[in-house]
């Protein structure tokens, strides 16, 4: 793939062009869980590099790690966005959370590979799908707890 910087720096980039359609209030509410989720996938890199579990072969830069534009793309803004039109149906978030893993997990990965931007090393496709389904869980623990956490009236 010739244009891989411009594909990696788009997908990293037009997902925060969704934001305002949000809304103020939805992104208040859902930006912390969004962030939490990104810093644990950002967590999870290091040690997947480590275990090698998948491989980037394309990155923005050499000094980041290749998961970043997907990290702080579609993954922060896509969860913001699953959670405003799921958080409080738990079967609808896991339904939707499952559709969007799967699809990444069984369809954009295999394109990925064949585009030589990254392909799975020590991981079979359903342990990919298994991590996300954990992450998703996590999310949704996230913000439910965030949602009942004491607020300090001043």
């Amino acid at each position: 793939m010739k244009n891989f910087k411009l594909l990696l720096l788009a997908s990293l980039l037009a997902p925060w062009l969704t934001l305002p359609l949000i809304g103020r209030r939805d992104l208040k509410r859902f930006f912390p869980a969004g962030l939490f989720i990104a810093l644990v996938v950002r967590a999870e890199s290091t040690i997947a590099k480590k275990r090698v579990w998948w491989w980037f072969y394309k990155q923005l830069n050499p000094k980041i790690i290749g998961e970043t534009p997907l990290i702080w793309g579609p993954f922060l803004v896509g969860s913001i966005w699953i959670l405003k039109f799921t958080y409080g149906k738990f079967l609808l978030y896991m339904s939707i959370n499952m559709a969007v893993d799967t699809f990444f997990v069984f369809k954009l990965l295999k394109w990925m590979k064949k585009a030589g931007i990254a392909s799975l090393v020590r991981m079979n496709n359903f342990q990919l799908l298994f991590t996300f389904l954990i992450k998703s869980l996590v999310l949704y623990g996230f913000q439910y707890a965030w949602e009942r956490r004491p607020r300090l009236q001043l």
